[in-house]
């Protein structure tokens, strides 16, 4: 049994924390707002008032908000970040969806002070986090992701993926979320267009579906547009953000990023609609 801060409440950092909650593990939660927090409170969890107290107790300190901002309050606060609790062999895991610039930067402000870090984003929304079947991207050294696997699993994770060097567990999951989002877009764009053509959207997946052009994660998202389902698992206002940290990370290379630029425009106008609360298939509100 391992002590274990999780940082942030929201969807996924919540699961996170009932996972290892369920896995036996002793769990320390910070969140902004404390009832958020109740539930895992009353099975047991320990409640931090700061980032900072929260890593103070900790072996293990895992981070899982919305964006680079947040991130950089929660671990480089000056009075209350968590790195100023980490102890000398404390491991920081970084499983937000951020930028590649800023998660090299916090590393180095984090092993400057001699404790260890790993960014580990996921793929997978709620469902996966509650099945356990979440998948992480790992960067970092090896031997470090070694001491933290059976935690990652305990997290929710099904596999684990070491994708190179810190930064790096990071540039693939925005490429994840891009391809997603292109795909997602795409999709909704084509059945807008089969539909104004005079093809029944649920004809048009029923064809697509048989089909090698489509992936089984855009055939999951035609069926959620078909059903009018978009509850929030990935909401358009994400999905728009990480596309503006992918275009960032491809820029920060010189990579080009004609692609990703045009669809964020789509997401963007999706938001300026009213869509940005939706599931990323509340896209195809703007072509039906």
């Amino acid at each position: 049994m391992s002590r274990i801060a999780v940082l942030g409440m929201g969807a996924m950092g919540f699961r996170v924390a009932q996972n290892l909650l369920n896995a036996s593990h002793e769990v320390i939660v910070y969140n902004r707002t404390k009832d958020k927090a109740m539930p895992l409170l009353e099975q047991g969890a320990i409640y931090a008032a700061t980032p900072r107290e929260a890593a103070e107790q900790a072996e293990i300190v895992i981070s899982m908000v919305t964006d680079d901002d947040v991130s950089r309050t929660l671990w480089l606060d000056k009075e209350n970040g968590a790195a100023l609790g980490l102890s000398k062999n404390a491991i920081a895991i970084e499983s937000s969806t951020l930028t590649v610039g800023w998660v090299k930067e916090l590393a180095k402000k984090i092993e400057s002070q001699g404790a260890v870090f790993l960014d580990a984003p996921v793929v997978g929304s709620r469902p996966q986090a509650d099945a356990g079947k979440l998948i992480y991207l790992v960067g970092g050294n090896p031997e470090i992701l070694s001491q933290a696997e059976n935690i990652l699993l305990s997290a929710g994770g099904a596999a684990i993926h070491h994708v190179g060097s810190i930064g790096q567990g990071m540039a693939m999951k925005l490429a994840v979320n891009a391809l997603f989002g292109i795909q997602v877009a795409a999709l909704a764009e084509i059945i807008g267009m089969l539909s104004k053509n005079g093809i029944e959207p649920a004809k048009a997946m029923e064809c697509l579906a048989e089909l090698p052009v489509i992936s089984p994660a855009a055939k999951n998202a035609g069926n959620l547009m078909l059903a009018h389902n978009h509850t929030p698992m990935f909401p358009v206002n994400l999905v728009e953000k990480d596309f503006r940290y992918a275009i960032q990370t491809a820029q920060a290379v010189k990579a080009l990023a004609p692609a990703s630029t045009v669809v964020r425009e789509i997401y963007q106008e999706a938001i300026t609609k009213g869509y940005g609360d939706d599931n990323i298939t509340g896209v195809i509100q703007l072509f039906i």
